[in-house]
């Protein structure tokens, strides 16, 4: 996968979080930490949504529509 430079501004704080986990051994370099945030955080964006997603499903009704294509397909089967 190809890598791409951005340009980040961070407020001072910040910056002094990011340089002490560094200097700390915790991440290699700036970069990486703040790709391994970056990353973190849109992963539990995403999550969030496909919970927010589910969270719209009615039980009732995907129980019944499971229900109906299990007794669809059992009334196909042979006989044994």
């Amino acid at each position: 996968m190809g890598r791409s430079k951005v340009a980040v501004s961070l407020d001072e704080q910040a910056l002094a979080r990011v340089d002490r986990l560094v200097r700390q051994g915790v991440f290699p370099s700036r970069s990486r930490a703040i790709e391994e945030a970056l990353k973190e955080k849109l992963e539990r964006l995403e999550r969030g949504r496909l919970a927010r997603e589910c969270a719209k499903l009615d039980p009732a009704f995907e129980q019944a529509l499971a229900e109906e294509g299990m007794s669809e397909e059992l009334a196909s089967w042979p006989g044994y």
